[in-house]
């Protein structure tokens, strides 16, 4: 039995404002799987990442905090939620391309399973109504099976302005798939990290900045509204091995979803994430936080020379509690040597090669 609920919610979701649409809508929740986060880092903090990303994944988070990395990392990550009814996977890469420039790629896909049961062919409907009444029932040979799955690809690009400032961006291409019908979509983010001090990061993006189209293949179109992020950390040294850093994340959404969620402002909604994690000698990692659902995440880390090993462990929370816990393990490989070191910048006098 909780099986099948679960995959009935899961198919719930993924046609939410879908291809059985009609004509032409902004689409609430039609891009919230890719709110799930990328690496296990973020996930232990309650997903939070567009204020301290620093690595390969911000090209999901802050695409201009690229910037921060200095050398080639590739990361992937698998996911198992809903006690294995939807698998979640992630793979990226970064390359740093000048001394102010760099790129990255990443692909998402989450998929819901291939036993779906498709029940709209199977109806028997007795008097014609197309309602589901007593005397109605369903015909087991006309039941139908079959999958569900979101895919996302990312491009992103950063730009060093100055020793505080860049910018950077990405284009999205997404492909859904419901049953029989696909729909493909692209959109566009752009973003800016910030350091007006030392140790403090700053963060936002204006995700879908043009909203985001996505086309079905029944000729129906949706467009995901933009939503802003904003994120912030601080690095606190207690010690000379010991530091802790508080984050948090902010997301306004313009999709009217009023009490679903944590504030509602009005013509906006507010969701925010917090977390906290603590480091020794910059090399092993505590964790902990809690998302926009109110569910508490831990997890924890290690740096290993030019490998990143993260844990993520999130409750499923109360109303949830029968679905089981979500496990998050990632990878993720920097190529750190002086031949991958970003180039440096010129000297003064030096001609600058864009």
């Amino acid at each position: 039995m909780r099986k099948h609920l679960c995959a009935v919610i899961l198919l719930a979701a993924a046609m939410q404002q879908s291809a059985f649409g009609q004509g032409f809508a902004n689409a609430k929740y039609a891009s919230e799987f890719l709110s799930l986060g990328a690496g296990a880092r973020s996930a232990a903090l309650g997903g939070a990442g567009t204020g301290f990303a620093d690595d390969v994944t911000a090209g999901y988070f802050n695409p201009a905090a690229l910037s921060l990395v200095n050398y080639p990392q590739i990361a992937i990550f698998h996911e198992s939620r809903f006690g294995g009814l939807s698998n979640y996977d992630y793979a990226a890469a970064t390359l740093p391309i000048a001394f102010n420039q760099t790129v990255a790629l990443s692909a998402f896909r989450i998929g819901y399973g291939d036993d779906i049961k498709d029940t709209r062919g199977a109806l028997i409907d007795q008097n014609g109504n197309g309602v589901i009444d007593e005397e109605d029932r369903l015909d087991e040979t006309k039941i139908k099976y079959g999958s569900a799955s979101d895919w996302a690809f990312f491009g992103s690009y950063s730009r060093k302005i100055d020793e505080k400032l860049s910018v950077g961006g990405s284009l999205k291409v997404l492909h859904r798939a419901v049953l029989d019908n696909t729909a493909w979509g692209l959109g566009f983010d752009v973003s800016a990290s910030y350091k007006p001090v030392e140790n403090l990061t700053l963060g936002a993006v204006l995700a879908d900045a043009t909203k985001s189209i996505l086309t079905w293949d029944t000729g129906n179109q949706e467009f995901i509204v933009p939503a802003l992020r904003l994120g912030g950390a601080y690095l606190l040294k207690l010690h000379e091995n010991h530091s802790v850093m508080p984050v948090v994340d902010g997301t306004f959404r313009f999709e009217g979803r009023h009490q679903t969620a944590q504030a509602d402002l009005g013509i906006a909604s507010l969701d925010a994430k917090v977390g906290l994690e603590y480091s020794f000698k910059n090399r092993f990692y505590l964790r902990g936080g809690l998302n926009e659902i109110e569910q508490l995440s831990i997890g924890a880390g290690i740096r290993l020379p030019k490998l990143n090993i993260d844990y993520a462990f999130t409750n499923a929370g109360t109303e949830l509690s029968g679905f089981g816990a979500t496990h998050r393990i990632s990878l993720m490989l920097t190529l750190e040597e002086e031949k991958y070191l970003r180039p440096a910048a010129p000297k003064l006098g030096e001609p600058i090669v864009r």
